[in-house]
């Protein structure tokens, strides 16, 4: 695999981090789009229209990125987005897609409750889409991961010190799996770089793929 260079289309300083876990830094720009509004998954319940939002919401971004580029002159250069959501099992309405914590005061409540009722002895999703642009061609993927946290008498004990952290404010789902988040995991099926916000694996194989088409 070889890129001279590839822009990457995002804000999160943890996707760059592990991007550059497979290109040098020194290759990697970043270029987030230019509009950060992105439309919700409120009215989403069932997990073939979550994936389309999700990959509709990737491939707007990579849209978004490759215009400012286009305007910049500078159209050739290969463009990777990636949109990364927690989806949640609930009895009343099925699935539920959990965004990050709200920026209110009472944002420790709303992660407690993820925490008790969605999480605690259950499995959940973690769903990425991730979209490659190279010369004029879109390339798009998901990844999926289950994740298993520990019953609720664990989580319980265990909760008011995490959230005393911090650590959920700003984070899908509430929780990083790379931090101290990761107390709560009993086990994982699939990437965990997925999990962190960009699956390694699928995007190493779009990459080279990239190169052979």
């Amino acid at each position: 695999m070889y890129l001279s260079r590839i822009i990457l289309g995002s804000r999160s300083p943890r996707r760059n981090e592990l991007l550059s876990q497979l290109l040098p830094e020194t290759q990697i720009e970043i270029v987030p789009p230019a509009d950060p509004e992105e439309p919700g998954f409120e009215s989403l319940h069932g997990l073939d229209t979550i994936q389309q939002q999700l990959i509709s919401i990737c491939t707007a971004k990579n849209e978004d990125v490759f215009k400012q580029m286009q305007a910049a002159g500078n159209d050739s250069v290969p463009i990777l987005t990636a949109d990364t959501i927690v989806v949640v099992k609930r009895e009343s309405v099925g699935l539920v897609v959990l965004g990050q914590p709200p920026a209110t005061s009472d944002w420790q409540e709303t992660v407690r409750d993820w925490f008790l009722n969605d999480y605690a002895g259950q499995t959940h999703q973690v769903l990425t889409g991730v979209c490659l642009r190279v010369n004029q061609r879109i390339m798009i993927q998901t990844a999926e991961t289950q994740v298993t946290f520990y019953d609720q008498e664990y989580i319980r004990a265990r909760l008011d010190w995490y959230l005393s952290t911090q650590e959920s404010r700003g984070k899908a789902g509430g929780y990083a799996i790379q931090g101290a988040g990761s107390i709560f995991v009993n086990r994982i099926e699939g990437s965990l770089s997925n999990v962190v916000g960009l699956p390694l694996e699928t995007v190493f194989e779009m990459l080279n793929h990239s190169q052979t088409v």
